[in-house]
């Protein structure tokens, strides 16, 4: 386009020469004439008011020339202000957010996610760097800092007790009953010679010497089994009862009974400041570190098993769930908001120091690549409308 443009005003040039040549031979040339002059007046006009903007024309140092390289920091400066102040504004742009649906465009995602491509290949292989690249001892310890620190936050007795209550409520602790009674029976099978051997020991010498201790011993052992077999047999037995009556009020001590409360607490900060537990929460970290890193180096096992299904369930639940839907379109509004807010100024002020930045004729050069295409159409216009405008005032001199 700058060629064309400096072709016509060379035409032009041409032309005026030409016709001045001719000028005596015929009226019309003088018509010609008066076009190519104002035409040749209006191109250059064009081109100088194009050039000065960019760099000096011809090189010299012509006062108000060079604008844009003289007064890029400015530039730069008000840049900057109309994005902050009509951009990256909180009401800008929840306005803008209020139009898009995030939730389902990510539950479109989620649910028929695509067999290839740049963004999930770039997810998958940067979750994976990242994981490689982060210190695992550094990274396992503040793991296990985070979950110790939860777990010592969390009061741990109200909702065991809200557990236990639930269960009796719904009558899934009778297994548990029931296990611990069959337990109860094998154990005395299994330790019946015990029990008769300290029952002979603790017995005197005259029920030995009658013969009474072993009497004695089996109607102990036949009490015990009787009484194992009676409560397995039977789900209204007294003793289940008072079972029950023990539970129910192990229950409401853990939710309400304040030393009950603290001997529990105590209880868990000991095991959480065991060792013992806290290997097992590193050893929970690197399962669940090695499993990440799996599934990011092949993400096409990872989404065909449980992991994937889950996936597609969510994102399913994320397109037909509309007070899901409203609630994360609602969080990602306050959340864009949110960071126009707290980030807009430093965003703004990274556009006018990169501005700043640039040397005059890198401004120069970006800015006249990005719009000097329209700026030769302008010169093109001038040279066109200006040789009209003086073949209007020849025109208007000869008829006059």
């Amino acid at each position: 386009m700058r060629a064309l443009a400096t072709g016509m005003l060379a035409g032009m040039l041409a032309v005026f020469i030409a016709a001045t040549g001719l000028v005596d031979q015929h009226p019309a040339w003088g018509f010609v004439r008066a076009f190519a002059e104002a035409g040749l007046v209006g191109g250059i006009a064009d081109w100088f008011a194009v050039t000065a903007l960019f760099r000096h024309p011809l090189g010299l140092p012509i006062p108000h020339t060079a604008i844009i390289p003289r007064n890029k920091d400015r530039i730069g400066a008000t840049l900057a202000s109309f994005l902050r102040s009509n951009f990256l504004t909180p009401t800008v742009v929840a306005r803008r957010m209020r139009n898009l649906d995030v939730a389902g465009a990510v539950g479109r995602f989620l649910a028929r996610p695509p067999a290839e491509g740049r963004l999930r290949e770039g997810g998958s292989r940067l979750l994976a760097d990242i994981l490689e690249a982060l210190d695992e001892e550094k990274l396992g310890g503040m793991v296990k800092s985070a979950l110790a620190a939860r777990l010592s936050s969390v009061e741990v007795a109200p909702l065991l007790g809200q557990t236990l209550e639930a269960a009796m409520t719904e009558e899934r602790h009778v297994p548990m009953v029931d296990a611990i009674v069959t337990w109860t029976g094998r154990t005395l099978d299994a330790n019946e010679d015990l029990i008769r051997d300290m029952v002979h020991q603790r017995a005197g010498w005259i029920l030995r010497l009658a013969g009474l201790d072993a009497r004695l011993a089996d109607a102990i052992v036949d009490g015990l089994r009787k009484l194992t077999i009676d409560m397995a047999m039977d789900p209204n037995h007294p003793l289940r009862a008072k079972a029950e009556e023990g539970l129910a009020r192990l229950a409401h001590n853990l939710r309400h009974d304040p030393e009950t409360m603290a001997k529990v607490e105590a209880w868990k900060s000991d095991m959480v400041a065991n060792e013992a537990v806290g290997d097992w929460i590193g050893q929970v970290w690197e399962k669940g570190r090695a499993s990440l890193l799996k599934s990011a180096r092949d993400p096409d096992a990872a989404l065909a098993g449980k992991f994937g299904e889950a996936l597609r369930q969510l994102g399913e639940t994320l397109q037909t769930e509309p007070k899901l839907k409203r609630a994360i379109n609602q969080f990602a509004r306050r959340a864009a908001a949110g960071i126009s807010t707290s980030y807009g100024d430093d965003i703004v002020k990274l556009v006018s120091e990169t501005v700043r930045n640039w040397d005059a004729r890198t401004v120069s050069d970006r800015l006249e690549g990005a719009v000097g295409r329209d700026l030769q159409y302008i010169r093109i216009n001038g040279t066109l409308v200006g040789g009209l405008v003086g073949l209007l005032i020849h025109t208007v001199e000869v008829m006059t």
